[in-house]
C-alpha cells in the first residue's frame, strides 16, 4: 500500500511536467507560425488577384473538412494515448501509437485519391465560377492529391505533444513555415529562374514542406518515446486499441466535421454576395484567427494535462484546472480582440485597397468580440471533455445547435433581412453562446469523470509495468 507521502510523491512528476504554460507558448507558436503561413499565402496570393485569394479559401473550406476526417484516428489516438501514459503504461502507448499511424496513412491516400477524382465536383458544387473556380480546381487536385501527408502530420505532431514535447512540434512548425513561404514567394511570382505558377507554385510549395515535416517529425517521434514503436505495432491492427480511439475519435471529428460542414454552408451563403464579398469573408477570418490563437493554444495544452490526470485517476485536479484555463484564455483573447478592433482598417488594408472589401471585412470585425469570446470558451471545454473521454455529449448538443439552429438563423440573416457577411457572423456567434451555457454545465455536472478510457485499477497495473519517469516537457 502506497503511504499518504507515497501517494503525495506519485503526483509530483505530473506537477513539474504538466505547467500549462511549459505546455501552451512552443503550441501559441506552433499554431501562430501555421496561422502566418496562411496569412502570408493569402498575402502573396492577393498580388496575383482577388479572384485567386477567394479560390484558395474556397479549396481550403473543403480541405479542412478532409483533415478533421483523418483527425477521427489522430483526436482519438492522441487522447487514448494521454491516458496510457498518466497510468504510466508507456508499452501500451507505443502500440496504440504504432496502430494509429497506419491507420490515419491509409486514410489519408483514401482521401487524397478521392480529392484527386472528385476535386472539380466539389468546387463547381460550391457555385464557383470562371478564374474563381479555375484556380479552386488546380490548389484542389495539389494540396487535396497530396493530404495523406498532413495526415501524418497530425497524427505525429499530435502524439509528440502528447508526451509533452511541445517545443519539438514548434520547431518543426518554424522550419515548415520558412521552407512553404520560401517556395511559394519563389514560385507563385517566378524567382529564381522558375516560372510564375500563381496559385499552383502556392499548393507546390505548400506540399514540398508538408513532406519535409512528416520525415523530420516521424524521426523525432522515436526520439521522446520511453518505449519505441516496434514494426509489428504498426501491422497489428488490435480491435480493442482501434474501439477505443474510435470511440473517442468518431464523435470528436463528427462535431468538427458538422461545425466545418456548416462553415462551407455559410460560404455557400457568401457566394451569392458577390466576389468582393467572398474575399472580405477570406480577409477578416485570416484576421480573426490571431484573436482566437492563444484559446486554441491553451485549449490544446489544456487537453494534454486533462488527460494525463483522468489516466492518473486525478480527476478533480482536472476539473480546476479547466476553469483556470478558461479564466485565462478569455482574458487574452478580450484585449486580443479589442486591439483588432481598434486596428481593423489598417489590418485589412494590408491585404487590399479596394474599398468595398476593407467596408465589409470591418464590418465583421467589430463583431469579432461576440462571437471570439464564446469560441475561446468552447475551445477549451469541449476539448476537455474529449480528453476525458466525453466525447459523444458535444456532438449532440452541436447537431442541435449548429445545424438546427445557427444555419437558418444564418439563412434568415443574410437572404431575408439582407445582413450580408455581418448576418452570417452574428449566425455563427448564436451557435458560440448556445454551446457555452450547455458546456458549462456539462463541465460543472462533473458526469464526464464516468467516461474515462482506463479504469483505476487498470491505471494501478500501468504504473507497476513500468517504474519508467514521466518525460519531461
Amino acid at each position: 500500500m502506497k503511504t499518504k507521502n507515497g501517494a503525495a510523491a506519485a503526483k509530483l512528476p505530473l506537477e513539474r511536467e504538466f505547467n500549462l504554460f511549459r505546455l501552451t507558448w512552443p503550441i501559441f507558436l506552433e499554431v501562430f507560425l501555421f496561422m502566418l503561413m496562411g496569412i502570408t499565402d493569402t498575402m502573396m496570393l492577393s498580388g496575383v488577384s482577388d479572384d485567386a485569394v477567394a479560390a484558395v479559401g474556397a479549396a481550403n473550406q473543403v480541405i479542412s473538412i478532409a483533415i478533421l476526417i483523418l483527425e477521427v484516428v489522430g483526436n482519438g489516438a492522441a487522447i487514448v494515448i494521454a491516458q496510457y501514459l498518466g497510468a504510466r503504461n508507456h508499452y501500451e502507448a507505443a502500440k496504440i501509437s504504432g496502430l494509429s499511424l497506419t491507420l490515419n496513412l491509409m486514410l489519408g491516400l483514401t482521401m487524397s485519391a478521392f480529392f484527386l477524382v472528385f476535386g472539380h465536383h466539389m468546387m463547381v458544387a460550391l457555385n464557383l465560377h470562371g478564374d474563381i473556380l479555375a484556380y479552386a480546381k488546380s490548389y484542389m487536385h495539389i494540396v487535396g492529391g497530396a493530404i495523406f501527408l498532413q495526415a501524418l502530420i497530425n497524427m505525429l505532431s499530435a502524439t509528440i505533444r502528447t508526451y509533452g514535447q511541445t517545443k519539438l512540434t514548434m520547431f518543426v512548425a518554424l522550419g515548415m513555415n520558412i521552407l512553404s513561404v520560401a517556395g511559394g514567394y519563389v514560385m507563385i511570382f517566378g524567382h529564381l529562374g522558375f516560372p510564375a505558377m500563381g496559385v499552383e507554385g502556392a499548393a507546390i510549395s505548400t506540399v514540398i514542406s508538408r513532406a519535409v515535416a512528416a520525415v523530420v517529425l516521424f524521426w523525432m517521434l522515436y526520439q521522446v518515446m520511453e518505449v519505441r514503436i516496434q514494426f509489428k505495432f504498426y501491422i497489428n491492427l488490435t480491435r480493442e486499441y482501434i474501439m477505443k480511439i474510435l470511440r473517442i475519435g468518431v464523435p470528436s471529428a463528427l462535431e468538427q466535421i458538422t461545425y466545418q460542414s456548416c462553415q462551407m454552408i455559410f460560404f455557400f451563403y457568401a457566394t451569392f454576395l458577390g466576389a468582393q464579398a467572398l474575399a472580405a469573408r477570406q480577409y477578416a477570418t485570416n484576421i480573426s484567427m490571431f484573436i482566437y490563437l492563444f484559446a486554441v493554444a491553451v485549449a490544446i495544452g489544456t487537453g494534454i494535462i486533462v488527460g494525463r490526470l483522468v489516466g492518473a485517476n486525478r480527476k478533480e485536479d482536472a476539473y480546476h484546472q479547466v476553469w483556470s484555463s478558461v479564466k485565462r484564455a478569455l482574458v487574452i483573447t478580450v484585449i486580443v480582440d479589442l486591439v483588432v478592433i481598434l486596428l481593423r482598417h489598417p489590418l485589412v488594408g494590408l491585404f487590399t485597397d479596394d474599398a468595398d472589401i476593407i467596408r465589409m471585412a470591418t464590418q465583421v470585425l467589430v463583431l469579432s468580440i461576440v462571437l471570439e469570446t464564446a469560441r475561446t470558451f468552447n475551445m477549451i471545454v469541449i476539448g476537455s471533455l474529449r480528453a476525458a473521454g466525453d466525447a459523444k455529449f458535444p456532438v449532440y448538443v452541436g447537431l442541435v445547435s449548429m445545424v438546427g439552429i445557427s444555419l437558418p438563423l444564418g439563412y434568415v440573416l443574410v437572404f431575408q433581412m439582407n445582413m450580408g457577411l455581418p448576418g452570417i457572423w452574428l449566425a455563427i456567434a448564436a451557435d458560440e453562446w448556445i454551446r457555452v451555457a450547455v458546456m458549462y454545465m456539462r463541465w460543472k455536472s462533473r458526469v464526464w469523470k464516468k467516461h474515462s478510457l482506463i479504469e483505476h485499477h487498470e491505471s494501478e497495473q500501468g504504473e507497476n509495468r513500468t517504474s519508467s519517469p514521466a518525460p519531461s516537457a
